[in-house]
């Protein structure tokens, strides 16, 4: 009887070579598409800035976690976050050392009276911007704009949500007028002040964000309790300042406003409206730079709009970056990010959000953090 062992192991061996290759196939697919997945997360979310708790960090910090895990694109402190300018530069410092992606560090420091970084803390003080249109130097302003900038570069920021570019037509106005957070109800005067501002800003590599697109001035509630309706009261020389501004290359980024206007749309406020976003300030006004929603927990969007249609209609309008506070002492949610992830993740993978718009937002984001230093290139 014939020896047919060498037989019987070339047909093992072809049989196994088989069952490799037809097994190979979707394994390799699988780490493609996990790649491809990895990715996309890493791309929404640098799309993501997100507010926190604490005033230090170390390594077992759920904001730690969340830099690791979600890759956030960028953190905002708030009062909670600040208690001196060493404790500020100390924390902005090691928040950086946890994150792959170099973080945009925000903060609201207007002057006057919505500034988080306070003279009584230590910090510098600065005029308000209504009492900076008052005085109508621009050169005083910019003096003004620079001692800030200059902490807030000695500290570590990199963003700040200024300069307020609303009109002061309505001096009724909760958070504009009564605040003195504009300059003035002169479009051109407004124009003259931003402009210093951001000067002064660029100097020191701080980004700075115009707000609030497409106008808050005229406005007779605040959009952090309910909806704002500025249908009958709004001026279409709130638009100026964001084209003239555009015009001379002034803008970084446009914080957009949650209020609702039915004479340009009947259904969405200007955060979720693509009439707004794309027809008027990408299109109309040529803007192209990031475009950041004012905190998504205020109650115009929140006490309207479930969390994930908010976003979903957001990204779809045309926002780059979604600004989620997480700011309320009663509804503090330390999984927000990642939740914020998982629905922009399942939206794209269901096709509610197309990966191109992803894409779009992912790339104004880097080139901003390249064209500000916040990411280094390579020599």
């Amino acid at each position: 009887m014939k020896n047919t062992a060498p037989l019987l192991n070339t047909v093992f061996i072809i049989l196994l070579l088989i069952f490799y290759l037809q097994e190979g196939t979707p394994m390799k697919k699988g780490t493609i598409d996990n790649k491809t997945d990895h990715e996309l997360k890493e791309k929404i979310g640098q799309m993501i800035l997100v507010g926190f708790r604490g005033k230090d960090i170390s390594e077992s910090s759920e904001i730690v976690q969340v830099i690791r895990n979600v890759k956030v694109g960028g953190l905002i402190l708030y009062n909670r976050n600040i208690s001196n300018p060493e404790q500020v530069k100390n924390l902005i410092s090691d928040l950086q050392t946890y994150s792959s992606i170099p973080l945009f560090i925000a903060v609201d420091a207007e002057g006057g009276r919505v500034n988080r970084l306070g003279s009584k803390d230590g910090f510098v003080d600065i005029l308000s911007p209504k009492e900076l249109g008052k005085i109508n130097d621009p050169e005083v302003t910019k003096r003004e704009a620079l001692k800030l900038s200059q902490e807030l570069k000695s500290l570590g920021f990199n963003m700040n949500f200024v300069p307020v570019v609303d009109l002061d037509l309505n001096p009724k106005n909760p958070i504009i007028g009564a605040l003195g957070r504009s300059f003035s109800a002169d479009p051109y005067k407004v124009v003259l002040h931003a402009q210093a501002f951001i000067e002064a800003h660029r100097q020191n590599n701080i980004i700075t964000a115009a707000k609030h697109f497409p106008g808050h001035g005229s406005a007779m509630h605040d959009s952090h309790l309910g909806k704002v309706d500025v249908t009958k009261l709004y001026k279409k020389e709130e638009l100026i300042p964001y084209k003239l501004l555009r015009e001379k290359g002034m803008l970084d980024a446009i914080m957009t406003a949650h209020i609702t206007n039915r004479n340009i749309d009947k259904n969405f406020p200007a955060t979720l409206s693509s009439k707004f976003l794309k027809n008027i300030l990408r299109e109309q006004i040529g803007f192209n730079g990031i475009v950041i929603t004012d905190d998504m927990h205020m109650g115009a969007i929140s006490r309207y709009y479930s969390f994930e249609d908010s976003i979903i209609k957001a990204i779809n309008a045309g926002c780059d970056i979604i600004l989620v506070s997480n700011n309320n002492v009663l509804k503090y949610d330390k999984n927000l990010p990642y939740k914020i992830l998982d629905i922009i993740y399942k939206a794209v993978k269901n096709g509610k959000i197309s990966e191109q718009r992803i894409t779009e937002s992912f790339n104004r984001i880097y080139e901003m953090k390249k064209n500000f230093k916040i990411i280094k290139s390579p020599e």
